[in-house]
């Protein structure tokens, strides 16, 4: 039993672990691809498979902030409704208002952005 508890303490688990990844790294070592002397596309952007324009790309926010906006207060929302304690008597009531004024929140901010 004392050997299991030694095993499993915090540092001799991360040595032990260290150890097992070390050597999964040198035994996979050897199928790791080749580099070559001139990689095609080594030094250019990732962009899906697309062609990315030689002009500077300008991307458009315009919907990315009411989205966040929208995925915040929903997230809180159900944050909240999620950790309250029992939900009895006035936290009941706390949590129903908090949810009424998330949804009219969120109404507000649909109407401005549609």
């Amino acid at each position: 039993m004392a050997i299991y508890r030694l095993l499993i303490s915090p540092p001799v688990a991360f040595l032990i672990l260290l150890v097992i990844g070390l050597a999964g790294t040198a035994l996979a070592s050897g199928l790791a691809a080749r580099a070559t002397s001139n990689p095609f596309g080594k030094f250019r952007s990732y962009a899906c498979g697309e062609d990315i324009p030689k002009a500077r790309v300008q991307p458009d926010y315009s919907m990315f902030f009411p989205f966040a906006f929208a995925f915040t207060i929903l997230h809180v929302a159900a944050l909240v409704v999620a950790v309250g304690p029992g939900f009895r008597g006035a936290t009941l009531g706390l949590a129903l208002l908090y949810l009424a004024a998330a949804g009219i929140g969120l109404s507000i901010l649909v109407r401005r952005h549609a």
